[in-house]
């Protein structure tokens, strides 16, 4: 009898993000609030009879890239370069988390695979390990693997937990049109002075989630890159305005876009001002206290 396991990856989204310098590798110094919420998508991962392995992406129009740049796949084979093996299997990613969106769908997925094939194969590696080869495939990889509410440091990998937020619910919008990670980052660097420019408080996000005050933690959310992601796609900083009009508490760009979520405290609420936004992917989700879940095998 073939071994198999289904997982659910959750997305996040950033309550705050702020930029505090660029190192000498390329990469950006950030501090971030990150939650993982209830858009997911959903991985099933079966043991293959021969080595080796397939990746099956479905729908077929899914854009996750060709195969040696998938992320689901980079994390497969650092896993068996650290297992020291191959782990021959069949891997199934049920897509519903939109790319290009600052919402960590990729990052979700290779944190699944991550999971599934060390449960699977019984690898025994433990969250510890497992984030430290998943910072190997992106910096929002160890986040997706413990998921919950955290702070994080460095280019993001560097995680502290924080308190859960008191219960709400987002509305998650994102428009067609994409923007890509380093373009945005690339047009933030080319501000006169970008740093702090249209960014959120990580301090203030962290003192509400402590204190428990929603109203605190969803009037300090914000994005540093925001105002050059409304630049490029001006749907950005509608789908914000819009929120705040339809009543959410905040409303902030994802990451680096173009994802915008709004907070509300109740879900009538919620689903009320996403049935007037018109987006080209819009949803109510609710904040989880995990990245991956397993749902069986």
């Amino acid at each position: 009898m073939r071994r198999r396991i289904r997982l659910r990856a959750f997305a996040k989204v950033n309550y705050a993000f702020e930029i505090r310098g660029l190192r000498e590798d390329g990469y950006h110094e950030v501090e971030t609030v990150l939650q993982s919420i209830s858009l997911s998508d959903e991985v099933e991962i079966e043991c293959g009879p021969a080595p080796g392995g397939s990746l099956l992406v479905e729908p077929a129009s899914a854009e996750t890239g060709p195969p040696e740049k998938n992320t689901a796949c980079r994390a497969w084979r650092l896993l068996e370069e650290a297992a020291g093996r191959e782990l021959p299997a069949r891997v199934r990613l049920g897509k519903e988390i939109p790319s290009g969106a600052g919402l960590g769908g990729a990052s979700a997925d290779a944190a699944a695979v991550l999971v599934g094939l060390d449960r699977l194969f019984g690898l025994g590696l433990g969250t510890g390990e497992l984030r430290r080869i998943g910072a190997r495939v992106g910096a929002d990889v160890p986040f997706c693997i413990s998921g919950g509410t955290a702070l994080g440091e460095g280019v993001g990998e560097v995680l502290h937990p924080l308190p859960a937020p008191p219960e709400h619910h987002l509305v998650v919008a994102k428009p067609a049109a994409g923007a890509g990670t380093g373009e945005v980052y690339r047009a933030y660097d080319a501000l006169s002075a970008p740093v702090g420019a249209g960014g959120g408080s990580v301090g203030g996000v962290s003192d509400a989630l402590r204190s428990g005050d929603l109203k605190g933690m969803a009037r300090a959310a914000g994005n540093v890159l925001a105002p050059v992601a409304r630049g490029m796609v001006p749907e950005v900083g509608q789908y914000e305005e819009l929120l705040l009009r339809a009543g959410a508490l905040g409303a902030a760009m994802s990451g680096s876009g173009t994802a915008v979520y709004g907070i509300f405290r109740t879900s009538e609420e919620a689903r009320e001002a996403e049935a007037g936004l018109g987006a080209h992917f819009s949803g109510v989700y609710r904040p989880v206290d995990r990245g991956v879940e397993v749902l069986g095998r």
